[in-house]
Formats: C-alpha cells, structure tokens, sequence
C-alpha cells in the first residue's frame, strides 16, 4: 500500500464517523466502570471518589483493598502519554517504576516489557482480561496497539502464573478498554513528528439502547525509515499500519454482562539498509517484517444466585507474519485461544473463585517446520481471599497445568494486605513456569536460520516475592518496595559446532546452569499542590546469573543497576497541561559488543506542552532534549555479522535522538 493511499484511507475513515455522528455527540459524564465481580464493595457509594475496579486480580475488589500491588495507569496519564506517542502503548507502560522497555531487533525497532528486572517473554499482555495478543505476544505487537481507547492500565508484577498459567511468570499488564457513558462520545488525534511520523486516531461510543452499547477505534500510523547517523543503515524502522478494533456491551435486566470485541490489525516494517544502499562493507542487508493479525474475545457473567456469579471467557488469535532477513525468507503463522469458565462467590468476610481453563499456542512456518509447535494446556485455578478484619486480608491463589509438552506444573501465590491507618503494608509470594519457545530476543531479531532444532529444553521456572509499604501524610504519598526473584532453567543462546547447508555457523537454545537471582528496591514519592504534581522514582536492581564459564556470578546484561525517575506537571483541566519529565540509565553490562563492555548512564529529558480551547487540544512534545544517541557512543554495526546472524550491536540507550512532535485532539459533545 503506497504512503499516500493509505493516509487518504485513514483520513476518509475517521472524516466519515465525524459526519455519521458529529451532528449528536455528546462527552459522556463518568466512565462507569465494568466489572465481573462487584458484590459488597459497594457500600460506600455515596462518596464521590474514583474507584476503580482491578479485573487482572479476578475478584472485582478495589484497588485499594486489593492484597496484590496493582500498579494503576488511569485515564489522565493515558491522555498525557497518547500526545507523546499516540501510535502505540510503549511509552505507556515504560515509565513506570521497575518497567523497562527492551528492544529486541535493533533492526526493526520491536521491545518486549521487563517487570523488576525479569525476561520480558514472561509478561503476560491481555485486553480486558484475555490474551488477544497471544499468550506469548510478540515483541513487534507491543508496538502495534494504540493507547486511544484505554479507561486504564493494571500492572501486576511477580509471577501471576497462580491466575494466568505460564505465560504470566514474571507479571502481567491488562489493557482495560473506556467503557460507554450515557451519551454519545468521539475522539480524534491528529500528529506528526520531525522525523517524518504521522498519526490519524479515531474513537467513538454510543449507546443503542438501555442495555447495548458499543465503541470502535481505528487508526492509520506511518513513519518514514530514518537512517540518522549517515551510515546508510536504518536507525528509525519505517513501517504503515492500520488498525480497528469495534466493541459491544450489554447489561441485562437480571444483572447478566456481555462484552465483545473482534481486533484487525495489518502492517508492514521495514529495517536494515536503506534501499539501493550498501554498507561500507559493501553488502546490502535488507529487512522487513508484513504483518497481519486478527482477534476476537468474549466474556459473559450472570449471577446464579445473591452470591454466585457464572464467569465465561474465550478468546482467538491469528497472525501472519512474512519476515525478510537478508536473502532470507521465513513465513509463519501464530494462533492462540482461550477457553474459560468460573464461578465467583461471596460471604461476609470472603470473597472466591474456582475455575477451568484451556489455552492452546501454536506456531506454523513454511520455511522451518522444524520449529513447529502446538502447545494445548488444560488448567484447574482458584483464589480466596478472606477479610480477617478491617485492617488485614490475604489472598491465596493457586492454578495446575497439564501442559501438552512439559506436563503437570504447579503454581501457587500467597498476599497479604495490612492497613492501619494510613499506612498499607503488602506482601507477596508466587511461583511460576514457563514454557519455552525459540523466540527469545536474539532469535526475533534474526530469525530461525541459523538455529539448531529444539531438545532437551525444559520448562523455565521462577519464585518471586515482594513486600511493599505506602504511607498517605496530607498531600505527599510514599512507597517503598522490596522485590526479589530466584529464576532456573533460562533459555539462552549459545553457539554451534554445526554449520548452516551455506557453510554459516548456528546457535543452539539450552538451559542455563545455575540460577539467575534478581533483587531489588523502589522507591516513589509524590506530591500534590493544587494543580501541579510532583513523581520522583528510584529503582535499585541488582540481577545476576551463573557464568558460562562456572567463574563464579555475573551481571544480567541490559539491566541497569541504577535508574530514576522526576516528572513535574501542571494541569488545569480544561484549560493547560504543562509537563517536564528527566529520566537516568545507570550503567549496563553489555554482551557481544566489540566497542565496549559496559555502557555509559545517560539521562532522557522531554518537555509537554498542551493548550485546550473550545473541543480541540493542541499539543507540542520535545522528546530526548540532550540528542542522546548511542551511535554517539560507538557504532551500531558489527563490522561483521555474529554467529546467530545479528548485525548490530544490542540496543542499551536511545538511537533516535532527539525528536518533536506536536498535533491536536478533538472531542465531540457539549
């Protein structure tokens, strides 16, 4: 699809739903919120607080009263994030304390989520509680997934395995969708950047009667290929996408739910160098990546009696990719489903759920059936969680997996919640697997190729633990958390005595020996002032694993020991939004890199500036103010290709340098 087709699509989808609906709309009022469980938390209705329902925990409590830490993205940040980079849900999530965004394909710009130090192919991504991005998403698609119609963001980091099953090992992130207000609603967002980006989003909700309501979301996202530093390799993977994504709600007159959503997403990205371009070796190393995907997902509660509720979900998931590495090939197919059924009840001091659940992960290729696998996992899941009095309440949960390829696993979690005052004192324990695939972060960065055929691997498996005290004086809120997690059988790359049929060396997945111990500290601080608020973050980690060669322990590569965080923004709503941010990388040990072995800290510093008049919100964006580049540091290329068939060296730092981008967003209504 030409660049200029596409955006005349893009503009005529979202200049018609402005024409279909423009002559009606109204902002809603609140957004109510959805729920599967509500029951007795529903004594304090007469306050006029936000309170906001956790669906990632199951149980439907609060997030106050939840005895598992969720970290909360509500909608305000989203908004604030949507101007900064409203094609995809990154910068999102990586801002958050002990979230760290990693990319994986230099070549292709895609990133996984590490959740306090762990592998980020053990975070768990789900929209409205169901993995609709796989039960292992692809780091490509964390970029594919627009922050537009998000009500809020949960996090849950340490092993959630008790819940979701394997896929959830080191945490999880549940995208909640903005539910349909009483009135009609739409949104747009025009933007463009200095490096020659462009973003067309629409959203738009309306109910169709006292029940059903629905909403849908698209979006058209370029970005031209950018090759910053001259050296005719792409620094700023190009790539067209469009997405849509429609959703139905409906609420029956005898409390039963219904909602439903079906996703379609296609893309295609481009990397490696520039066309008709050589490197100064002379070689021409093009790479691509077409994708398509689509999804559906349902979920239907209705109560069976006063305390008993019937939970039913499923979910489906299909995408085809046609990767090009090089001269090279590679067309696969991945598909995921969910099938899921639950009974939640409740008594006076205690609230449970029991349930049965099949998932099934299956990937295809046409190039390297050897790599073919279809995992089918049929589990058993419960949780309890028992208010022993208004100040204490634990959570136990527990799930067992008969998993088609590595058999029964067990996972249990165990939470405790103590609140005196305005003290809140938690404290977490899980266990977890996963099972491996051969996608770790080298593989989607070069493809299959030149790897050997699984076998001997085993299931990967971690425990974790936390303990986290927040304190509310006035107007300051502060928390410090203890985190710490013990990881076996970590899948890595090694390399290969064999040779590819072209004479080329391969790598070989094993399991690592020894263990791999994370641990760590963070520390927040936030102050209101009227209307400014003041974030200041702090992580602690220290991550390390067995040496290859049994010297003894070494540092995590891509792990920071020390990062931070001050973020300063002044809002008036309705009126301005003004925000500062200053973020610090610590030093990093670094593998594979011929220039150096250890990074240098540097500091990331943006400036937000947004004005509302009437419907429209204009917004500028300074990202990157110190033009931190890691080409600065040393090359990117390798000056030769390594032995699993990378060409550059692993990302540690920035390499867009520094960037604007500006535009505005419309809402309808009075």
């Amino acid at each position: 699809m030409s660049t200029s087709l596409f955006f005349r699509m893009g503009a005529v989808s979202v200049l018609s739903l402005f024409q279909l609906f423009s002559f009606s709309v109204a902002s809603a009022s609140t957004e109510p919120s959805h729920q599967e469980d509500t029951h007795h938390h529903d004594h304090d209705e007469g306050e006029h607080v936000e309170r906001i329902v956790i669906q990632a925990t199951r149980t439907g409590r609060i997030a106050d009263e939840e005895p598992t830490r969720v970290e909360l993205i509500n909608r305000e940040e989203i908004e604030e994030k949507a101007a900064m980079r409203p094609g995809n849900i990154s910068m999102l999530v990586a801002e958050t304390g002990g979230v760290r965004m990693q990319t994986t394909s230099p070549a292709l710009g895609s990133a996984n989520i590490r959740l306090q130090g762990l592998y980020g192919r053990y975070t768990q991504l789900l929209a409205d509680g169901l993995p609709l991005y796989g039960n292992q998403a692809a780091s490509i698609g964390l970029l594919q997934i627009p922050p537009t119609d998000l009500g809020h963001v949960e996090i849950v980091k340490g092993s959630a395995s008790s819940l979701y099953g394997g896929s959830a090992l080191g945490g999880l992130i549940n995208l909640v969708s903005r539910r349909p207000g009483s009135e009609f609603e739409a949104e747009t967002l025009l933007n463009t950047t200095t490096r020659n980006g462009q973003d067309i989003t629409a959203y738009l909700a309306a109910p169709i009667n006292d029940q059903l309501s629905t909403s849908i979301t698209a979006g058209a996202h370029r970005q031209q290929a950018q090759d910053i530093d001259g050296d005719n390799w792409i620094d700023l993977a190009g790539y067209d996408r469009l997405t849509v994504r429609p959703r139905a709600f409906w609420e029956g007159e005898k409390d039963e739910s219904l909602y439903a959503t079906i996703g379609f997403m296609t893309e295609n990205r481009e990397g490696g160098t520039l066309r008709e371009q050589t490197l100064a070796s002379g070689e021409t190393v093009y790479q691509a990546q077409d994708s398509q995907r689509v999804d559906a997902g349902i979920k239907f509660d209705t109560p069976l009696s006063e305390r008993l509720t019937l939970n039913v979900k499923a979910s489906a998931m299909v995408q085809d990719h046609d990767h090009e590495f090089g001269e090279i090939m590679e067309i696969d197919q991945h598909e995921s489903y969910l099938v899921e059924s639950s009974i939640t009840g409740y008594s006076d001091n205690s609230d449970w759920i029991v349930g049965l659940a099949f998932q099934s992960d299956q990937f295809s290729s046409d190039t390297f059936p050897v790599f073919d696998f279809s995992y089918h996992v049929p589990g058993l899941f419960s949780q309890l969680d028992y208010e022993w009095n208004d100040q204490m309440t634990t959570s136990l949960s527990a799930r067992v997996d008969d998993h088609s390829e590595y058999g029964a696993q067990f996972s249990p979690r165990i939470s405790l919640l103590y609140r005196p005052g305005d003290l809140t004192v938690r404290g977490s324990y899980g266990k977890g697997f996963f099972a491996p695939t051969p996608f770790v972060e080298e593989i989607e960065a070069t493809g299959l190729s030149r790897l050997e055929p699984l076998d001997g691997i085993h299931e990967e498996r971690a425990e974790t633990a936390s303990v986290d005290v927040t304190y509310l004086i006035g107007n300051i809120e502060t928390s410090l958390t203890l985190f710490a997690s013990n990881v076996d059988n970590v899948t890595e790359i090694i390399s290969s005595d064999n040779l590819t049929p072209n004479d080329l060396p391969r790598v070989q997945l094993i399991n690592a020996e020894g263990e791999s111990q994370i641990r760590g500290t963070e520390l927040l601080l936030r102050y209101y002032w009227k209307d400014i608020k003041l974030t200041g973050s702090y992580l602690y980690l220290d991550a390390t694993k067995a040496a290859a060669d049994h010297s003894g322990r070494q540092t995590i590569a891509l792990t920071p020991r020390h990062s931070a965080g001050f973020v300063a923004m002044w809002e008036q709503h309705g009126n301005f939004r003004v925000g500062f941010e200053a973020y610090y990388t610590g030093t990093q040990r670094v593998d594979d890199n011929p220039y150096i072995t250890e990074s240098s800290p540097y500091w990331h510093l943006g400036l937000l500036g947004e004005i509302t008049h009437g419907r429209a919100s204009w917004f500028i964006n300074l990202e990157n103010l110190l033009n931190v580049r890691q080409t600065d540091e040393h090359p990117l290329l390798l000056p030769q290709q390594s032995q699993s068939g990378q060409w550059t060296t692993d990302i540690w730092s920035r390499n867009d340098g520094f960037i604007v981008n500006a535009g505005v967003r419309i809402k309808f209504g009075d």
